[in-house]
């Protein structure tokens, strides 16, 4: 009977859970700090209290939430800048990537290299976004393509995961239809 301890189970399972809620807190607290430095550290400016509202739907603590709005106001905080990617991915699928980074020169060659790795190319800016219309901080699409099935399915899925792991990616969106968005707070 050995590997059935249930509590190496519960371990494992909270584990897993934990690492995901880590993921998406960091990046909260990164888009607090950009908003907060933004502000000057006031807290009624409208784009930090909408980041901070979407840190409260995803049950981020208070005091992550107050540690990344002092973070970004000291004088000591990091450069923290949005950068959009645009690609086409299996079936055409057009993807746009908005990531937060405080060192651009690092952070597009990792998006390249890992979009090369599952076939997709990062393409040049303007070439996807004409399929969405920018609703402030989401991109909806004009119009999304029919159903991705079968070994495109998952290659997008692949891709979008892959985009997920990396630790500057907000948000990723694209036109396919059932894989709209794939923001954190949903």
């Amino acid at each position: 009977m050995s590997g059935h301890s249930k509590w190496s189970q519960i371990k494992r399972q909270k584990g897993v859970t934990d690492a995901a809620r880590s993921r998406v807190f960091s990046r909260f607290a990164r888009l607090i700090a950009m908003e907060s430095k933004k502000a000057n550290g006031i807290v009624t400016a409208p784009g930090l209290t909408a980041a901070i509202a979407r840190a409260k739907a995803a049950n981020m603590p208070k005091d992550n939430i107050e540690r990344a709005i002092a973070k970004g106001a000291s004088k000591d905080s990091g450069n923290l800048e949005q950068v959009v990617y645009e690609a086409y991915g299996p079936a055409g699928v057009a993807i746009i990537i908005d990531a937060l980074t405080d060192n651009k020169n690092r952070t597009t060659p990792e998006i390249k290299h890992l979009l090369s790795k599952q076939g997709v190319e990062v393409a040049a800016p303007g070439a996807a976004s004409w399929a969405f219309t920018k609703t402030g901080a989401a991109y909806i699409p004009n119009e999304p393509l029919t159903d991705v099935s079968g070994e495109d399915e998952e290659k997008l899925s692949a891709i979008l995961e892959a985009l997920d792991e990396h630790e500057d990616v907000q948000q990723v969106f694209t036109n396919a239809r059932g894989y709209e968005s794939t923001d954190d707070d949903e």
